[in-house]
């Protein structure tokens, strides 16, 4: 048995893809020795200061605001009410209750055909009888 490789038809002449792959290992080659060259001699922790360097000068950022114990701990507890604030609440939950009250008592005196009339009509919905056709076998499925 014997098995017959073919080589690949380039669109390009062979001669320029030997230059073109000569290129890349060039720039590939060029890029490590950069890279090994501004490499420090010792390596260091994270965290650790280099030897020698003073850094980067601190950010002064104008619109930054720390964060306070709100944000890391969660919002704090709600504060008492007064006693204003207090009576508030009450005089709003009663005239609540007041209101639902006159509502029943409006609708309990109200004559019978009033309150037909005000009712929406019912809309008869459509209920389909029959199932769709099933698609056609040329129909490819969805």
């Amino acid at each position: 048995m014997r098995i017959r490789v073919r080589a690949m038809q380039w669109s390009m002449p062979h001669r320029l893809l030997q230059v073109v792959a000569a290129g890349l290992v060039l720039i590939a080659l060029s890029a490590f020795t950069l890279g090994v060259m501004n490499a420090p001699q010792r390596g260091r922790m994270p965290g650790e200061k280099a030897q020698g360097e003073t850094g980067a000068a601190a950010l002064v950022a104008t619109d930054a605001t720390p964060l306070s114990a709100d944000r890391i701990e969660g919002a704090a507890p709600a504060h008492e009410l007064t006693s204003e604030e207090k009576e508030k609440l009450e005089a709003d939950k009663e005239a609540k209750e007041e209101a639902d009250e006159a509502i029943k008592a409006a609708a309990a005196t109200a004559p019978p055909s009033a309150s037909a009339a005000s009712a929406a009509p019912a809309v008869p919905t459509v209920i389909p009888t029959e199932a769709p056709p099933p698609p056609s076998p040329d129909e490819a499925p969805h």
